[in-house]
């Protein structure tokens, strides 16, 4: 277990370097086992999934060279092979091998997913999609077994009851290599999928509408990977870094960002009266003046992110006056960063299911625990604010997310440390 121990207090500046998005990542690491050739990924982060998903490749046999930022991905000799459920359940993402290896093999066999707890998030949608490509599913010994007729996958018409991310990425790569078109309706929007899409149509798939809610895949035989794909800017950890800012900068500047997939979460920023200044590729926040309470509603991509909601919640402590708002409609319970916040003096409390925040002029040091990623980034950002020490424990779920922290929040000025407990 890993602890990040932060000393607060001290106002930030300079410059900081977004890596490549994770959730981008999580899904083109698995989809690459679909190339029969060589895959290299660009911008990749240096975080822990991005480990434990290499882990998983290895057990298919599949070889990996990480140096730098650049992923090399071998799948010439690939075994199909049961993940073990251990390493499964150390993250979510890996239900993305689920729609890869039935799209590579025709088979899967995954352990129950795992990854941060933050309320019911339900694979059935992923389901009925490998059903409609008439595949069969079945559950045994914690397992999902999923096989494909012996003719393999067709094209189907598949309708989403929600626009769930990670059935749309699951379903693209399922069909991919089907017989036939299949045609994706009430398909998420986000623009990892759109990532996810120009990296499958380069290897010569042929995915038309990502970033629509009507997607459109034409199966091919096979796919090979033919040229370097560079994964685009983390809008996660951007919007983060943004909060980080607005609470404790003293004028920083943000790189690597694509600013039009930040647009509903710099609105809120900016109405609360941040001002920062927008470049093509980066962002200047200056440093905070008298700051105003809003309410927040998470929505779908373009709407305000799900995992923003937790970064902003410590700027909102900020404002003068006021009561703010959080309401997460994509997960409602995602709130266990509320008691441990007020651990550390913060004003705010939890009334069904909605996050109720007043002003709160000082944060103090506290001992605390990260209980998933973005709960982490709040409590890192109010360690950062609050006077004296703050210990995180499981900071392996901030590692988990956020590409060389430590490195990066000490180039800004940041007392912190991640220790070994």
């Amino acid at each position: 277990m890993k602890q990040m121990i932060i000393h607060g207090g001290k106002p930030l500046k300079g410059d900081v370097w977004i890596g490549g998005a994770k959730n981008s990542t999580v899904a083109l690491i698995p989809a690459s086992i679909l190339s029969r050739t060589m895959v290299t990924l660009e911008g990749v982060p240096r975080i822990s999934d991005v480990d434990n998903l290499m882990d998983l490749l290895s057990e298919m046999n599949v070889q990996c060279e990480f140096k730098q930022t650049t992923l090399k991905i071998d799948p010439a000799h690939i075994k199909m092979s049961p993940l073990p459920g251990d390493k499964i359940k150390s993250l979510r993402a890996s239900y993305y091998f689920m729609g890869a290896l039935l799209g590579r093999f025709g088979k899967a066999i995954v352990g129950f997913p795992g990854g941060d707890d933050i309320g019911p998030r339900p694979i059935d949608q992923h389901i009925k999609g490998f059903e409609a490509l008439g595949a069969t599913v079945r559950n045994q010994n914690e397992q999902i077994i999923i096989t494909s007729p012996e003719d393999g996958l067709h094209g189907a018409h598949i309708p989403l009851a929600m626009p769930s991310v990670g059935a749309t990425m699951n379903i693209i790569m399922a069909s991919v290599t089907a017989r036939g078109d299949t045609v994706i309706e009430n398909a998420a929007k986000e623009p990892e999928i759109i990532d996810l899409a120009t990296f499958l149509n380069n290897m010569g798939a042929v995915i038309r509408g990502a970033g629509t809610e009507t997607i459109r895949i034409q199966g091919v035989p096979k796919i090979s990977a033919k040229a370097p794909h560079t994964i685009i800017p983390d809008r996660i950890e951007a919007g983060t870094y943004v909060a980080l800012a607005a609470c404790v900068g003293d004028g920083i500047k943000i790189h690597n960002i694509i600013a039009e997939h930040l647009d509903s979460f710099l609105a809120k920023v900016e109405e609360m009266g941040v001002v920062i200044d927008t470049d093509e590729d980066s962002l200047f926040v200056y440093p905070a003046g008298d700051l105003k309470m809003i309410q927040v509603r998470t929505e779908p991509y373009p709407g305000f992110a799900t995992d923003l909601q937790q970064p902003i919640t410590p700027l909102l402590l900020t404002a003068k006056t006021g009561e703010g708002v959080v309401i997460d409609n994509i997960y409602p319970k995602r709130v266990r960063h509320i008691p441990e916040l007020q651990r550390m003096g913060a004003d705010l409390r939890v009334e069904d299911n909605i996050i109720l925040v007043h002003p709160t002029a000082h944060l103090h040091g506290a001992h605390v625990q990260a209980d998933e990623i973005r709960a982490g980034a709040a409590l890192m950002i109010a360690g950062l604010m609050a006077d004296g020490e703050t210990c995180i424990d499981d900071a392996d779920n901030i590692l988990r997310g956020y590409d060389r922290v430590e490195m990066k929040l000490r180039k800004l000025g940041a007392d912190v440390k991640i220790v070994e407990r």
